[in-house]
């Protein structure tokens, strides 16, 4: 008789099975393993509510991890309990919260976006200014398949965003001409790595067994693709990975820190900067939530904060004359 999975296998199953991102995986294991090594390495069948409070509220106070942290560790043990061990937990009241901080976005004005996206090139160039003139976040951005750039219409179709919903959002005009070139170069280097065997990239769900070769096809490819392939940590197959996000991250804090500009900006500044600079030119708030892709506009609400510049635009008493 077959032994039963181990554990952390048994998670990864029921993961893939839902669909799960690799990087969730990956997250959800790190802290499943780090909840039952704070525990004596107890299996957690034998812990509950009770062990569970105590983890994360130690997270908050001795580990003082960042809300959006404990949520994400929450959130993987509630999936082992659920959907792995069928076991539904009591509302955790007893658990010390990680405080959220209310900060609003950093947020760049035109002239300094401009200033930064002078200071790159090349394919991070393509990519930081498509997450500005597009609004995408970083991985939205890497995880584009060509299928998905629609030159003729200029649009954008975002496949599985943030809670796994898809969205149409503005391909800007003056992008049209340098996609078109990028795009006529990742094709060759496709072409290139199917002659040599190792084209093909991962594919969403179950579409790998259903089309066994719709890997291969040009549409399915990354639109920025890493240079070199890789192995699939899941199957193990050579792949043709996405570029890899460190590598844009890098380049544009190098090219914050060239264009003199002391904010703490990052890939996601241009989200921010998409959305401020839409508001500023007039588009209403529903546009504006709908192409980034919020679920509550409650959430888009935050730029409408960040135009009121100066005291909440209110003029100092020191600036009024007579």
């Amino acid at each position: 008789m077959d032994a039963k999975p181990r554990l952390l296998d048994q998670v990864r199953d029921r993961i893939r099975l839902k669909h799960y991102s690799y990087r969730t995986e990956l997250q959800y294991v790190g802290w499943i393993k780090r909840f039952i090594l704070f525990h004596g390495k107890r299996h957690p069948s034998e812990l509950g509510g009770p062990e569970v409070e105590a983890f994360l509220s130690h997270l908050a106070t001795n580990r003082d991890v960042a809300a959006a942290t404990q949520n994400q560790a929450l959130a993987a043990i509630l999936f082992l309990y659920k959907h792995v061990l069928g076991v539904e937990l009591p509302w955790l009241d007893g658990v010390v919260r990680a405080k959220r901080p209310q900060r609003l976005p950093v947020v760049l004005s035109r002239e300094e976006v401009r200033s930064v996206l002078s200071h790159l090139s090349g394919t991070p160039w393509l990519v930081a200014t498509l997450l500005y003139g597009s609004g995408l976040r970083l991985l939205e951005g890497l995880r584009l398949r060509v299928k998905d750039v629609d030159l003729e219409h200029p649009q954008i179709t975002v496949r599985d965003g943030k809670g796994g919903k898809d969205r149409v959002t503005v391909l800007p005009a003056g992008l049209l001409e340098p996609l078109s070139v990028h795009l006529t170069k990742v094709r060759s280097e496709h072409e290139e790595a199917l002659r040599l065997d190792y084209a093909g990239v991962e594919l969403p769900f179950a579409l790998t067994r259903k089309y066994p070769r719709a890997h291969l096809e040009w549409g399915w490819q990354y639109v920025f693709p890493a240079p070199h392939p890789s192995r699939d940590p899941r199957s193990g197959a050579w792949r043709r990975h996405h570029l890899y996000p460190d590598i844009v991250q890098r380049q544009v804090r190098q090219a914050v820190h060239r264009a003199g500009i002391m904010k703490p900006a990052s890939c996601h500044t241009f989200r921010h900067c998409f959305a401020t600079h839409l508001l500023e030119s007039g588009y209403d708030i529903r546009t504006v939530q709908e192409l980034l892709g919020h679920s509550d506009v409650k959430t888009t609400m935050i730029y409408t904060h960040v135009l009121n510049r100066g005291g909440r635009g209110v003029m100092s008493p020191l600036d009024v004359k007579g």
